[in-house]
């Protein structure tokens, strides 16, 4: 659950950083509407890497740039 709310967070901060609206990344990523939603609502349990790829295409991003964050990084060290 940490981890969706994370994945969750982070769509959020980037869409708000780039003045997106869910809509308007749901077009620019070919990603369903429902589909963002549900990762945003933390109603997906694991949307899926190509998903995400899809996700950060729409954002304009790599999928690097994505996951390099503290909040990613401490995850990843938890399980070790």
């Amino acid at each position: 659950m940490r981890e969706q709310k994370i994945l969750a967070e982070r769509i959020k901060k980037l869409c708000q950083r780039k003045k997106m609206s869910y809509y308007l990344l749901s077009y620019k990523s070919s990603v369903p509407i429902t589909t963002i939603m549900n990762i945003v609502h933390c109603t997906t349990k694991n949307p899926g890497i190509f998903t995400i790829i899809k996700i950060c295409d729409g954002l304009g991003i790599t999928i690097r740039d994505f996951f390099e964050t503290d909040e990613f990084q401490n995850i990843e060290r938890e399980t070790d």
